[in-house]
């Protein structure tokens, strides 16, 4: 019984925080940790530390955002049924989550080098900072990329213990990604944002408009994507895999338009969740013909 519900308690965890999202970040910090491979070694331990420290921080954040976020949860229909809301996990089990996730997360960044333990602590500041930027800025969209962007420069970090170009550049494209997706995600809430005085690009220029930025960030993500293969002079395995990524990121904004959502969702994580795992293949794949 008590075995059963552990396991039951980890699940609601796992949905509170939607943890199959994960597969949106992880990716890129995975096919970051592939390309500082050919400068440094990337061993099983160095990769099993750089999934737990990807995992734990993306938990923290998460939690806290239901936390911070409860009120406007309760107020939101599309949010009323989240855990935090109707009390099927208590306000003190998230804060101890997020706590346990954060320590966690600093210590599996001790465990790469001293560079990833010293800047742990700004990551996680990044990664909180997200979830009240909708209370004074449009712009959430892109510190939520940002949030989400800073991991491929942590695994390459991880791996080398130093900055480089290479990874900055794929941190920028996934900025653009996850700002160009979210900005098509909360075309769901326009009417809401409005109402609670929230902020957000389709709440401050109209959904229409918001569409055509949401595009323009996909365009300047897939750019800096291309620029990677000039930079590091990547095979046609990766060149294929662009093609593909962009005929899904062309797609994925033909399922939504500025009067109808219906389709938001499966835009939203299917488009974006095969996305991100297509371009760790073509990295895997890239790496696999050096």
């Amino acid at each position: 019984m008590v075995l059963k519900k552990l396991i039951s308690q980890i699940i609601e965890y796992g949905r509170m925080i939607k943890f199959s999202h994960s597969i949106f970040a992880l990716p890129f910090a995975l096919s970051s940790a592939i390309l500082a491979n050919s400068r440094v070694p990337l061993t099983l331990e160095k990769l099993l530390w750089i999934i737990v420290a990807m995992v734990s921080a993306r938990s923290a954040a998460m939690g806290f955002n239901r936390f911070v976020d409860k009120d406007i949860d309760a107020a939101n229909p599309r949010t009323q049924k989240r855990h935090l809301v109707t009390g099927k996990i208590k306000t003190s089990e998230v804060i101890a989550f997020v706590l346990f996730s954060s320590v966690v997360f600093v210590f599996a960044s001790a465990q790469l080098n001293a560079l990833c333990f010293a800047l742990s602590p700004v990551a996680l500041a990044v990664l909180f900072l997200y979830s009240y930027t909708k209370r004074f800025t449009a712009l959430s969209h892109y510190i939520l990329g940002l949030a989400l962007g800073i991991s491929p420069v942590g695994a390459w970090i991880a791996i080398t213990g130093s900055f480089a170009l290479p990874p900055i550049i794929l941190g920028f494209a996934v900025v653009f990604w996850v700002a160009g997706f979210d900005i098509l995600y909360s075309l769901q809430d326009y009417e809401f944002d409005r109402q609670a005085g929230l902020y957000s690009i389709p709440r401050t220029v109209g959904p229409t408009k918001a569409l055509w930025i949401a595009r323009i960030s996909h365009l300047f993500a897939f750019l800096l994507l291309f620029s990677l293969w000039i930079l590091l002079q990547l095979h046609f395995i990766y060149s294929f895999g662009l093609i593909i990524i962009a005929g899904l990121l062309s797609y994925e904004h033909s399922l939504v338009k500025a009067d109808d959502f219906s389709k938001l969702d499966m835009a939203f994580f299917n488009m974006n969740g095969v996305i991100s795992v297509i371009f760790f293949i073509t990295i895997l794949g890239d790496l696999l013909l050096l």
